[in-house]
Formats: C-alpha cells, structure tokens, sequence
C-alpha cells in the first residue's frame, strides 16, 4: 500500500503541476485589461475563472485538509469588480498551488481514504477523491480559458485589422 500510496501523491503532485503551468501559459501574454474582459455577452472573464480556481483549491484543498482557515465566498470570485493585476491575481493562484502540492506531499497511506466532507462536495467521501475532483474541476476551466483567449486575440486582431 506504501507503494500505492507515494505514487498517487507523486502523480496528483505532477498533475497540479502540469495544470498550473496551462494557466500561467494562458494568462502570460494577456494584458490587465484583457484578462477581465468578457469577450462574450454570456460567461466569465478568464480574471474571474482564475479566482475561481484559486478559490476552489484553497477552500477544498486548504480549509479543509490543511486546515489554513481560509474563509471562501464563492459568489465574490465570479463577481469581483477589483480587477487584480495579473501579477497579483498568478501570485495568488500559485500560492493556493503551493498549498495543494504541500498538503498532497504530507498525506500518509492511510489519508488518502480518509473521510472527507464539505459544501459542494458533500459524496467526496474521501480525500484521494476530493484531490481528484479539483484536478478535474481545473481541467474543465482551462477549457474555458483557451476559448476565452482565443476569442480576446481575435477580437484584437479585427480591432487592430480595422480601418
């Protein structure tokens, strides 16, 4: 179980690294401005899907495994009109980063099935799931994010294109 046990913190450890890299690629070569806009009547802005992320993982993740004390108010991240630079919004992402790769690196065998409750994922029954569910969650924006960008730079190059 040892075995089992080192190799699925290794691979969720990688994982979240792979994942965080995709979000700092897509936000890198955006602007301030560009990262808040909502290029489509409908959604989020990629701003606001980056506090979600952040958001989720601190409150999953670090309230309630590494018991941070972090307080989430998940409306405030899809509606917050404080638009953080994208320094500060990437340094707080990574920092919720930190956490997870910290908190999966001191999980025992025996964590990983440990029992595992909280709001929004109230059947997680266990952590190795709840780790699992955030990977996933973070997967599914990029998505959006990807979108979202390619619809800011083409909605830049037709501005730029304009006469």
């Amino acid at each position: 179980m040892t075995d089992l046990a080192f190799n699925i913190g290794m691979n969720f450890s990688r994982y979240y690294q792979l994942v965080a890299d995709k979000v700092r690629a897509l936000v890198a070569p955006l602007s301030d401005e560009q990262i808040w806009s909502r290029p489509y009547p409908y959604g989020n802005s990629i701003g606001h899907l980056v506090l979600h992320i952040t958001g989720n993982l601190n409150y999953y993740v670090g309230a309630q495994i590494a018991q941070t004390g972090y307080v989430r108010n998940r409306d405030l991240e899809f509606s917050d009109q404080t638009r953080k630079s994208k320094n500060v919004l990437i340094r707080e992402f990574d920092e919720a980063m930190a956490i997870v790769q910290d908190t999966i690196a001191k999980q025992s065998p025996s964590d990983w099935s440990a029992a595992y409750t909280a709001k929004g994922l109230e059947d997680a029954e266990n952590r190795f799931t709840v780790f699992l569910r955030c990977a996933a969650h973070m997967d599914h924006h990029i998505g959006q994010m990807m979108y979202l960008r390619k619809e800011i730079e083409r909605q830049a190059a037709a501005a730029k294109a304009a006469p």
